[in-house]
């Protein structure tokens, strides 16, 4: 456990779901945790205790999935061992994914054929999500390697798995209902006997959604406020002059109002308290890297594959050098528009910032 984590309260300690298994956290609200095959190598789930109409003005009993894991033969098992033996007999009426990374929508068309339920998410991740879910050429992976080559990243390795990453999409995504619900800003949605509020944020996808339950004291966060680590906040090819990392904080501001003593849920890492102490240190986190990006600009021109080493100095594996890029190119955007560096592109095509004079660390 790191310092800041000291700082937070885990009230259910070590213990983790087992594969197919969960742990209820507060009143009909259920925690998955399932395995995925990267660095990041898990994702929680949740199971929130709901009722509908039926066609016949009947109510049915059964359960909204919060998020739903990537498509692929382990998961799909997992979730056949939840239905079996964890849902009560009981079926999935409704599918809300938080946003439209594979890990969280992976599986929702799947789920959703499954139990004849409709899907509710931002309209933004929604179509995005489908857009790159059906692609089958890999013009996006070209022009993804175009953008970061022009960013400093000549290394063939890394330009492959740039390539592999953006042609990855839909082999972990499967096929995506063609209607669903549209979720926005302060959207409120009855779930069982609780009253839900979506939370948008920005930065990390296109439009998340975070759900946060007053009378239970619970915030779904997904991946906006994670415990332990710090959200991957890019700047991709499709919008190349992001400012990301102002999006990103500006949206975890929007957590300040809710009570102190609110039982976070995230998508990575375990359930605990602490939100305002989080969200102040997210903002000290990124303070501090800020801080030394323009320092090493300051020094010499950079691009972001030069600023990448400063940030991350651990080894990095293809699948993170891709996170790290964007995130490297995020934190010079950032200085970028407030104009504490200025960006010059060289003879060789790359772009590369360098601390204006009148803001250059001392």
């Amino acid at each position: 456990m790191n310092a800041n984590e000291r700082l937070l309260e885990y009230p259910f300690g070590d213990t983790l779901p087992a594969a197919g298994s969960v742990i209820e956290v507060a009143p009909g609200v259920r925690w998955i945790r399932m395995g995925l095959p990267f660095a990041l190598d898990h994702i929680n789930l949740w199971l929130l205790r709901d009722r509908a109409e039926d066609e016949r003005g009947g109510v049915r009993e059964g359960w909204t999935v919060v998020d739903c894991c990537i498509a692929h033969d382990a998961s799909r098992a997992q979730w056949e061992q939840l239905i079996a033996h964890e849902l009560d007999g009981l079926p999935v009426l409704r599918v809300i994914v938080t946003h439209m990374h594979p890990d969280h929508v992976g599986l929702a068309g799947w789920l959703c054929e499954r139990f004849g339920a409709p899907l509710y998410i931002s309209a933004t991740d929604y179509h995005v999500a489908r857009q790159a879910s059906l692609r089958g050429d890999n013009t996006r992976s070209e022009s993804t390697v175009r953008f970061y080559a022009q960013h400093g990243v000549t290394d063939a390795v890394a330009l492959q798995a740039l390539r592999d990453r953006g042609a990855s999409y839909p082999r972990l995504v499967g096929p995506l209902p063609e209607q669903f619900h549209r979720l926005q800003d302060g959207t409120q949605l009855t779930i069982g006997d609780a009253a839900w509020r979506c939370i948008s944020g920005f930065g990390h996808a296109p439009e998340h959604m975070a759900l946060h339950c007053e009378s239970l004291g619970v915030l779904i966060s997904g991946d906006m406020l994670l415990p332990r680590i710090s959200t991957n906040i890019s700047v991709y090819d499709t919008e190349p002059e992001a400012d990301s990392l102002r999006q990103f904080l500006e949206s975890i501001d929007r957590f300040g109002p809710l009570a102190p003593h609110t039982l976070v849920l995230p998508s990575h890492g375990r359930p605990f308290r602490g939100l305002h102490e989080r969200v102040a240190q997210l903002h000290a986190h990124h303070a501090e890297r800020l801080d030394e990006v323009l320092r090493a600009c300051a020094a010499a021109p950079r691009s972001a594959a030069e600023i990448m080493p400063v940030l991350f100095p651990r080894a990095l594996d293809p699948h993170q050098t891709t996170f790290a890029l964007g995130e490297a190119l995020a934190h010079l955007h950032r200085l970028w528009f407030a104009r504490r560096l200025q960006r010059l592109r060289g003879a060789d095509g790359i772009w590369r910032f360098t601390a204006t004079a009148a803001t250059a660390p001392t």
